[in-house]
C-alpha cells in the first residue's frame, strides 16, 4: 500500500510514518501542510492518505478542505482524517463527499498500532470508518423525537455498529449474535429510517448518514 501523511507537528508525523512502514506499507511522501499534500496526491496517486484535520496557516479548515479536494479530484486515493477534537460535522462532510475509502479517527486512537493498520487495510478496501468515540457521543446526547427515536435499543446499538463501519460479521461477532440476526436488525432499521431500496453497501451509509445527521437537529 502506497501512503502519504501530512501532518504539520514533526513529532507526530515522524510517529505515523514509523507505524506505517513497519507495517510494510510504503510511505511515499511525509509533508506538513495542506498544499504540499495536494502536489503529492496529484502527482503519486497514492493508495491512502493520512491528513490531520488542522494544519498551516489558520490550523482551522485546512486539512478537512484538502481531503474533500483529494476525495472528489481521486478516486483512487482513500482518505483517513485525524483529529484530536471530536467533531461529528467533518466526519459527516467527508462522507457525503463520497461514501467509501473514507476514515475519521481521534489521533488517541493511532496511539494503537492495530487500529491505525485495521483503518489502512478497511479503508483501501473502500470501507469507510468514524470514530467510535464520535459514535458514542452522539447515541449519549438527548434528542428531539426524530426517525432514530422509532428504534429499540438493539437496533441503535447495531446502527452505531453501522456508523462505525463495520461489517455484518464484525457485528454479529461484537454482540455475540448471529449474523443473520443483524441483517434481520438493519433490514428493520433501514425500514424505519425510510432508506430505499438499492445497492446494501449505498443504503448501510445513508443509515450512517441518518445517525450522525441525527446529532445537528437534536
Amino acid at each position: 500500500m502506497r501512503v502519504v501523511v501530512a501532518e504539520d507537528n514533526l513529532l507526530t508525523r515522524e510517529g505515523i510514518v514509523n507505524l506505517v512502514a513497519q507495517a510494510g506499507h510504503e510511505v511515499i511522501a511525509a509533508v506538513p501542510n495542506a498544499d504540499r499534500l495536494l502536489a503529492v496526491t496529484a502527482v503519486e496517486r497514492p493508495d491512502v492518505a493520512i491528513v490531520d484535520v488542522r494544519m498551516p496557516p489558520t490550523h482551522t479548515t485546512e486539512g478537512i478542505t484538502a481531503a474533500r479536494s483529494i476525495l472528489a479530484d481521486h478516486p483512487g486515493t482513500a482518505v483517513l482524517v485525524l483529529s484530536q477534537y471530536i467533531e461529528p460535522g467533518y466526519a459527516l462532510t467527508l462522507l457525503e463527499e463520497r461514501p467509501d475509502g473514507v476514515g475519521y479517527l481521534l489521533k488517541e486512537r493511532i496511539s494503537d498500532p492495530a487500529i491505525l493498520m485495521d483503518a489502512l487495510d478497511r479503508l483501501a478496501q473502500g470501507e469507510s470508518i468514524i470514530d467510535p468515540t464520535i459514535v458514542k457521543v452522539l447515541m449519549d446526547r438527548q434528542r428531539r423525537p426524530r426517525p432514530l427515536d422509532e428504534l429499540s435499543d438493539r437496533e441503535k446499538e447495531v446502527l452505531a455498529l453501522v456508523a462505525e463501519g463495520l461489517t455484518n460479521n464484525a457485528i454479529a461477532r461484537r454482540l455475540y449474535i448471529t449474523e443473520r440476526t443483524v441483517e434481520a436488525h438493519i433490514t428493520r432499521i433501514l425500514i424505519k429510517l425510510g432508506v430505499a431500496n438499492g445497492p446494501d453497501t449505498h443504503r448501510r451509509v445513508l443509515a450512517a448518514l441518518a445517525f450522525i445527521e441525527g446529532d445537528r437537529t437534536r
